[in-house]
């Protein structure tokens, strides 16, 4: 039911053009703080440590913010093909790019997304052997990374082709330097195409479904399950996506404020008392005036609002005299 639910959102989302070619994947772990014994051990990095818990597995277009799906019923068993079961439960039409972590899946299931025409880009992980390749680099380029304040970041990138085991065929493989890290990261993707800035500049926005991780947990309290089944928790999980994109809708329509997280969107906008009179005509609501009040006001203004579970009665809102 839960899977259904997003699948529409998911189809809704896309006809309405919120989602583009990339899609960012991370897992995140909801701790669970009773004494049930059938829960894995999961690291957290909230806590670090590990914790009796429930992997979730959460996707979200990097450009418009959306979560796209969601799952908590991912096991150590099968938690490298959950990259897979997110292509199974709903492959958007202009998806291209899949990003995440080393962690999130193995080498042969990124020679199945080649297979698929599916374009990874992925962190390969640090061994003696490939530091040492490294630190024997000496033909370095570097490239311009914009960053989230509009500002540009200088890195330097060296990139050669590889082979993988249980992966067919050669893989793309870019080393960068000077990207705040200590040790350098190793970039693997089967894009031959594109320019090393744009695959650098597509794996740094990964970061932001980390940041959207850390907003649920603290804004929206994921890691305060109010059950031990998974089912409930799944469901919770859902709604969370749910709400999560409808503050990413809200704040779409609000200029200037297109970046804000849910937290303050609420606090500026949300968060509000005030009267409400209800007619035969219509539902009057008086907001208390607030210093962002009149933004909301003009976004209300653009739409109108009647249910037919109301009667069809208008809501109008709009400012009170009173803070």
């Amino acid at each position: 039911m839960n899977l259904d639910f997003l699948r529409k959102l998911s189809r809704i989302w896309e006809d309405n053009g919120l989602l583009g070619d990339t899609v960012n994947i991370d897992f995140t772990t909801i701790p669970y703080w009773g004494d049930n014994d059938n829960f894995e051990n999961n690291w957290s990095g909230k806590r670090g440590k590990a914790l009796a818990s429930m992997l979730a597995i959460l996707a979200q277009d990097s450009q418009s913010g959306i979560l796209c799906y969601g799952d908590t019923t991912v096991r150590h068993s099968n938690e490298n093909e959950a990259v897979l079961e997110f292509l199974d439960f709903n492959t958007p039409t202009g998806l291209k790019y899949l990003v995440f972590d080393c962690k999130l899946t193995t080498y042969q299931n990124l020679n199945q997304l080649n297979k698929r025409n599916i374009q990874f880009i992925t962190i390969r992980r640090r061994s003696a052997g490939l530091l040492e390749r490294i630190n024997n680099v000496t033909e370095w380029k570097t490239v311009k990374i914009k960053r989230a304040n509009g500002k540009n970041r200088n890195v330097k990138v060296y990139e050669e082709t590889a082979t993988l085991k249980d992966y067919e065929g050669q893989i793309r493989q870019i080393y960068i330097t000077g990207n705040g890290k200590i040790k350098p990261a190793i970039i693997l993707t089967n894009d031959f195409e594109s320019p090393a800035a744009q695959i650098v500049q597509k794996y740094a926005r990964r970061w932001l479904v980390e940041k959207e991780i850390s907003e649920h947990i603290e804004f929206f309290h994921l890691n305060r399950n109010s059950s031990g089944m998974v089912i409930k928790v799944d469901f919770e999980l859902t709604m969370t996506i749910f709400a999560h994109n409808l503050y990413r809708l809200l704040a779409m329509n609000l200029p200037g404020f297109e970046h804000c997280e849910a937290e303050s969107i609420y606090n500026k906008f949300i968060n509000n008392s005030g009267e409400i009179e209800v007619t035969s005509s219509e539902i009057a609501v008086k907001l208390k005036k607030k210093r962002n009040l009149p933004y909301i006001l003009e976004f209300i203004e653009q739409r109108h609002f009647s249910y037919t579970w109301l009667g069809n009665k208008k809501i109008n809102i709009k400012s009170a005299t009173t803070t």
